[in-house]
């Protein structure tokens, strides 16, 4: 049965994943593809460019509440048929099937976000603690550089090692350490590894910053 919940929880994860809430209100609210326009990707800080506050907004909170459900989902699938196994494995299977859906989605070409605010949604619903340390070094960075890749790639290298501090720190769990470091490894790599070039043009000093006029 922890087969079957794992294997649930994945493609559930990844089918409420692959709701991109940037495709679907550009669509919706404004009859556009977000992926034509401004960087191309299909996320909130894009959207926030291209189509303001109120639509980023939206976007942010459609997100966000993706990845929690996502990792819910995946703990009320182990806590009912795998309870043996407990319901941690669960929400990081979730998380990681919610990310690849929001980075390849299936209903929308295989091509998503960069999983920034489904990441943090899913991190809610494992340890909230750890989420708001994150946030608190993202706005940090911005208000130092004003560039959101920067300040996302940062929070992403940080995760596994906020998470490894806390529960090797402040959580009993002793047990769970090691498999709580190894996920936020690999949900914080695919972050990274979706800002491949944003780092490019970091290192080449032409990355967009915010208040930045668009050159014509």
């Amino acid at each position: 049965m922890t087969i079957l919940a794992a294997l649930l929880s994945i493609l559930c994860a990844y089918l409420l994943g692959s709701l991109n809430f940037a495709i679907i209100v550009s669509r919706l609210f404004f009859g556009k593809d977000i992926r034509k326009f401004g960087s191309g990707n299909a996320g909130m800080t894009n959207i926030l460019r291209t189509f303001g506050k109120p639509a980023a907004a939206g976007v942010l909170a459609g997100d966000i509440l993706k990845g929690t459900c996502a990792v819910l989902l995946g703990k009320l699938f182990f806590a009912l048929l795998a309870p043996q196994t407990g319901v941690l494995l669960g929400a990081y299977l979730a998380a990681t099937g919610a990310i690849l859906g929001h980075l390849f989605p299936l209903y929308f070409g295989f091509k998503g976000g960069k999983g920034v605010s489904v990441a943090t949604g899913a991190i809610i619903a494992i340890e909230p603690l750890i989420v708001a340390a994150l946030l608190v070094v993202f706005l940090l960075v911005i208000l130092c550089s004003r560039i959101v890749s920067l300040a996302s790639i940062t929070v992403a290298a940080l995760y596994p090692v906020f998470t490894f501090i806390y529960f090797a720190f402040f959580d009993q769990e002793y047990g769970h350490l090691w498999l709580n470091t190894l996920f936020a490894a690999i949900l914080g790599g695919l972050v990274i590894y979706m800002h491949r070039a944003n780092i490019q043009r970091l290192l080449n000093g032409t990355e967009y910053k915010f208040g930045q006029k668009k050159k014509e």
